[in-house]
């Protein structure tokens, strides 16, 4: 029987790992109201990228507006009172040393003084309060993002520290992360090839996208359930492409090793293993356990069984037996 065979030739063959994994937003936050009052107006667009410090909502001013005026009187009356008890301190002071007024009348004015200069800076902390909180009624973006959709309409009261404070979601998505777990002997592959590890997002035809993306975390303890460890790759992702939430499959890039490419068609799986047929002794077809690793285009990686220079036979599988002569052909 004629068949076609391919050489196995020994080759650097990338180490890869292919893992399921799930898009995240590298930095996700709330958005909340920090001073209650009524949302008087949603400034952003629903869905769309904002820059840092973007304003996303505005709360009524005017209760705060008075608050800060009413601050500023009293810091006015404490900075009068302060400028009194400091002139009369002055003025007893000589007074005092020339036996012309009592000692404790000036100690007493010295008191005062100090009374004074601590209202004052009371006032003055709540000049800065009402300030602040003048502030916080315009509600901004603290990082450059991708918004939410809005969780209160204008007219609503918002009370902070309450769950009517949750005004929105900001999520950065450049770059994203990607969360995935591989098995403990995958992992040591990575875990040796260090920084030189890359990690690629496969599209659906299983090809490996352009962007690049960076292993930026791996757990230090081993999912006892599932006997895995979780790593996160951190991809840039200007056009956002991947959203947060999106299932992908991504390939680990972990160094180079020798090993043989053999057409997949080539590799039967049995209920143990996987094996080839190679055209043995005297022309006759013999059957061959080999370890495979993963595909690598239209070829499976083959890392163990086979002997540079074997022929591998890669069709008429079906009609195969041990010991059956066979006619080879070179593909």
């Amino acid at each position: 029987m004629s068949v076609t065979v391919v050489e196995a030739r020994r080759e650097a063959v990338p180490v890869t790992v292919d893992a399921v994994g799930q898009a995240l937003g590298s930095r996700e936050i709330e958005i909340r109201a920090r001073v209650s009052g009524i949302l008087e107006q949603r400034t952003y667009q629903e869905g769309a990228p904002v820059a840092a410090g973007a304003e996303l909502f505005r709360i009524d001013r005017k209760p705060f507006e008075i608050a800060l005026a009413q601050a500023r009187a009293n810091l006015s009356q404490a900075k009068a009172r302060r400028d009194q008890a400091r002139r009369e301190a002055l003025r007893l002071k000589p007074l005092a040393d020339e036996r012309a007024v009592s000692r404790k009348e000036a100690d007493d004015a010295l008191s005062l003084l100090d009374q004074y200069e601590a209202g004052l800076a009371q006032v003055e902390a709540q000049v800065k309060d009402a300030e602040l909180n003048l502030s916080y009624t315009s509600v901004t973006a603290p990082i450059a993002g991708v918004t939410g959709r809005a969780l209160r309409s204008e007219g609503a009261l918002v009370t902070a520290g309450s769950e009517s404070s949750l005004l929105t979601t900001l999520v950065q998505v450049d770059p994203v992360w990607v969360l995935f777990s591989v098995t403990q002997p995958e992992y040591e592959r990575i875990r040796s090839a260090g920084a030189r590890a890359r990690v690629k997002v496969l599209n659906a035809a299983g090809v490996p996208g352009t962007a690049t993306g960076l292993i930026n975390f791996s757990a230090s303890t081993v999912d006892a359930r599932l006997s895995t460890v979780q790593l996160r790759a951190s991809f840039p992702n200007p056009q956002r492409e991947w959203l947060p939430g999106q299932f992908v499959r991504v390939r680990v890039l972990a160094g180079e090793q020798q090993a043989f490419l053999i057409p997949q068609q080539a590799v039967s799986q049995g209920e143990l293993n996987r094996s080839v047929w190679i055209v043995g002794a005297e022309g006759k077809a013999t059957p061959r356990v080999v370890q495979t690793g993963v595909w690598a285009g239209a070829n499976w990686v083959i890392t163990g069984g086979l002997e540079p220079g074997d022929r591998v036979i890669i069709d008429n599988l079906i009609k195969l037996r041990p010991g059956v002569p066979v006619q080879p052909v070179s593909r």
